[in-house]
């Protein structure tokens, strides 16, 4: 029975140092960004049309990228999400917002009539603590992931479209 104690008593000593073992293992921000960066801003944005939809775009220009890296994610205002690439070396983050969205939920008495109404989508959360005018760029080099953050960013004037501004194919 003691054996059985000893035993038991180590498994959970095991399991608890894993656990917190973890909590030590942080995404480690470079110091330095491995390519060169033109002006960063992001800009908000609003459909014109009635649940076209509103929300930020975060755009980041490469000026040169002598280590070939692809940039990924951006952490952005609490947020994440996947970096697109555009023409002339831009590379542009786009995050929705509740204002203005398209809203199509039945309502009704009769739980069968509510059966077609789709579960909303929660935004992906940064893991990172920035302030208003930050954000933290994940990027590849190689098969490695690795981080850096951009500081100062600048705040363009409000764009209005006549609908969500799309992906050019």
């Amino acid at each position: 029975m003691k054996l059985f104690k000893s035993v038991l008593f180590l498994t959970f000593m095991l399991f608890i140092m894993a656990t917190f073992s973890q909590c030590g293992v942080s995404k480690k921000l470079e110091t330095n960004a491995p390519l060169t960066l033109g002006d960063v801003y992001y800009q908000h944005w609003v459909a014109g049309v009635q649940g076209g939809g509103s929300g930020i775009n975060i755009f980041i220009p490469i000026i040169s990228n002598p280590n070939k890296v692809i940039l990924d994610s951006v952490y952005f205002q609490g947020k994440q999400a996947k970096l697109e690439y555009r023409n002339n070396d831009v590379f542009i983050g786009r995050f929705q917002s509740e204002i203005n969205q398209k809203r199509d939920i039945v309502m009704s008495s009769d739980p069968y009539a509510e059966y077609g109404n789709k579960v909303p989508e929660m935004p992906k959360k940064s893991s990172f603590k920035l302030l208003e005018d930050e954000c933290v760029v994940s990027y590849k080099l190689g098969n490695k992931v690795k981080y850096f953050k951009i500081e100062k960013i600048n705040k363009k004037d409000v764009s209005e479209f006549m609908s969500t501004p799309h992906k050019k194919p």
